[in-house]
């Protein structure tokens, strides 16, 4: 009787605590901004403002030739100073390692291509690209035929003047229009997200204190754990409706394709908003003051969310030290697995470990604060 009494009663508190964020959240015109205003904004200006551009190219080549003219073409290849090549065994692993991001495109030689061209017929060729990066596909189209170009001038006899011997053609893969936005939007989603798991929950803890409302809390019968509960799941559906919001609109206004299962969706999201809140929490618990606050989680979680998780700029195209930076960060395992899954559909082989490694981060993040969040008023 006493124990389920007491249960009740820790379920009463943590109902209050949990009301109380989110009439502070109702109260706060901010909070409409953030949560239904700044995402369309970000939306808007990442579907329409932005263009970006390629550098150093990375494509698989998959040989079902192996003859002299394909050998010669493939080393053409290799040795270009804007061109990486690894060779593929099938197109099943050609789509792996596009999806993975480990390749922005394909070459494909025929198995017949060399024996075409001995007989005088138009070999053929086929570049299959990324279609999720445009630009960068426009630019490995451009690329490819201007350097097959210049080895059938050098590497073809009576390459000068012949009819080029080649027929090339391009297959773009989960962007078939090659639009942008299909490729800005859903990471937008993901920096709307941090945006709101990260610098809002660094928030919360020190406004308290700056208020001077943290010592009645203080003095109040609750938990640690009612009090961490009591911040963290206002946030968390604060996100997820803004997340489902930001879904919506890149699906009806942008018509960016969504070929996944949405409660993958869910599940890939509720995992990242724990990590973005667990970090958001951590430093509103260290922090004393809101400025403080404001400024580790703007340079802790937005920026790096803005900067370093293949949102606008190539991770690979990075310095090492950068590439290692950003593999550190959640964002860029959400950002790639929500790509993922609106332009590909279901892929557990990235799915997989991106959960774990953004299920462990949120772990240790929520962890710490609960060691942090002492009921008192100075606990140095």
């Amino acid at each position: 009787m006493e124990a389920s009494l007491a249960r009740s009663l820790w379920l009463k508190r943590l109902v209050a605590l949990i009301g109380k964020e989110f009439q502070e959240i109702v109260r706060d015109p901010s909070s409409y901004l953030v949560a239904g205003v700044l995402p369309l904004i970000f939306l808007l200006l990442f579907g329409y403002g932005i263009t970006l551009d390629a550098g150093i190219l990375r494509l698989g080549v998959l040989n079902d030739s192996g003859g002299e003219k394909s050998l010669s073409l493939i080393t053409d290849f290799a040795h270009s100073p804007w061109c990486r090549t690894f060779p593929v065994r099938d197109l099943d692993e050609a789509g792996l390692v596009m999806r993975d991001s480990r390749a922005q495109g394909v070459l494909v030689i025929r198995e017949d291509f060399d024996r075409e061209i001995a007989g005088g017929s138009a070999g053929q060729l086929l570049v299959i690209v990324d279609g999720s990066e445009p630009n960068t596909a426009e630019f490995i189209r451009n690329y490819s035929q201007g350097l097959i170009s210049s080895w059938q001038q050098t590497r073809l006899p009576g390459g000068k003047t012949q009819v080029p011997p080649v027929d090339l053609r391009m297959r773009y893969w989960y962007n078939p229009g090659a639009k942008s936005e299909r490729f800005l939007v859903p990471g937008a989603i993901t920096v709307i997200m941090t945006l709101i798991g990260t610098l809002l929950t660094s928030l919360v803890f020190a406004r308290e204190k700056e208020r001077g409302t943290m010592e009645a809390m203080i003095a109040t019968p609750v938990s640690r754990m009612q009090l961490l509960l009591g911040k963290l799941i206002p946030y968390f559906c604060m996100g997820m409706f803004s997340m489902s919001f930001c879904v919506l609109a890149a699906v009806t206004l942008f018509e960016v394709p969504f070929r996944g299962s949405v409660w993958i969706l869910f599940l890939l999201a509720s995992v990242f908003m724990l990590s973005a809140l667990g970090q958001g929490l951590l430093i509103s618990v260290l922090s004393s003051g809101q400025l403080v606050a404001a400024e580790a989680g703007l340079f802790t979680g937005f920026l790096p969310a803005l900067i370093l998780s293949g949102f606008v700029f190539d991770i690979n195209s990075m310095q090492p030290a950068m590439q290692a930076l950003a593999k550190l960060l959640p964002a860029t395992y959400f950002n790639t697995s929500l790509r993922c899954l609106m332009l590909a559909g279901d892929d557990w082989e990235i799915f997989g470990p991106c959960l774990c490694f953004m299920g462990i981060l949120a772990a240790i993040l929520l962890c710490l604060v609960y060691k942090k969040l002492v009921k008192k008023l100075d606990d140095r």
